[in-house]
């Protein structure tokens, strides 16, 4: 695959190593709990020292803060199911356009910027869902860092797992996004908290490694085996019948409307060239979110 953005690779040790057999199965997502909403990043100026000194604060970001109720209105829950029940998507979301919230340094500069560490270290592990029942080792994963664009116009570092046969491809594929400069709200690696946390319908992570069965599934999903992605689930949701995910991503199931943070077919295609497929094209469900080494 041609880059056609600018790849800086600052370390490369990552093992290439077959993924694990799994049947492919319908998947659903990789979701996280939004971070807390931090203070704005601004410019302050100032009038000269003066008996009454006046101060002004600019903040010249585009999109929009994050919502101070993001991540706390709790659904009810599908009967027998841990997935919520759709609602309205909330005016704020319509055309969302969220800041991003740093949770790793951002980039130095607007240049690509990537690093890749086999096996995972130790803290990365703790706070991810990989537990000794995972039907994939940890020396057969990668711990990955890219830079991305964001809704807010500036460049940030994101983080995700991921089997190691992927990660140089998976690399490829976010320098291409970042030279498109799509706009990606957030990425970092999934808490089990996360999993486990009551659905808000909200949220808006893209993730790799997820340790965890199918939606509605007995079986393990593509994202247990380091071999899915989910991209800004919330502006391409996973539905099925009346169950949507994330629940209140409603008014992005249109997918004429060509709203910014959708995938588009040059980033299926992307994918497609490195031998991944799109939920996107299923048949008895919709995950326009989920990219896949198998299909399911």
């Amino acid at each position: 695959m041609k880059l056609t953005g600018i790849l800086h690779t600052a370390a490369f040790c990552f093992a290439f190593v077959a993924c694990a057999s799994a049947p492919p199965v319908s998947d659903g997502l990789a979701l996280t709990q939004p971070e807390p909403t931090v203070a704005p990043e601004t410019t302050t100026t100032s009038a000269p020292p003066s008996a009454s000194t006046t101060t002004t604060t600019i903040d010249d970001r585009t999109g929009s803060p994050p919502p101070v109720w993001l991540g706390t209105r709790l659904l009810p829950l599908r009967p027998g199911e841990t997935n919520g029940v759709a609602q309205p998507t909330p005016p704020e979301f319509a055309d969302r356009q969220l800041w991003t919230t740093d949770t790793l340094p951002p980039p130095a500069d607007n240049l690509f910027v990537s690093t890749i560490s086999n096996p995972p270290p130790a803290d990365v592990l703790a706070r991810s869902t990989w537990r000794e029942d995972c039907p994939v080792g940890t020396d057969d994963l990668t711990y990955v860092q890219v830079s991305f664009y964001g809704f807010d116009e500036r460049f940030h570092t994101g983080e995700f797992i991921v089997h190691a046969s992927h990660a140089q491809g998976l690399v490829g594929v976010f320098a291409e996004l970042h030279a498109m400069r799509f706009p990606i709200e957030e990425m970092k690696v999934t808490t089990q908290e996360a999993v486990d946390a009551h659905p808000t319908g909200d949220s808006n992570n893209t993730s790799s490694f997820v340790c965890r069965p199918a939606v509605n599934s007995g079986s393990w999903s593509r994202h247990a085996l380091g071999g899915a992605i989910d991209v800004n689930p919330f502006h391409n949701p996973y539905v099925k019948g009346d169950l949507v995910i994330p629940e209140l991503a409603g008014d992005y199931l249109n997918r004429e409307a060509a709203k910014v943070g959708m995938v588009t077919p040059e980033i299926v295609a992307l994918f497609a060239d490195m031998g991944w497929s799109w939920g996107g094209n299923w048949n008895s469900a919709k995950d326009w979110m989920h990219f896949s080494d198998s299909g399911g």
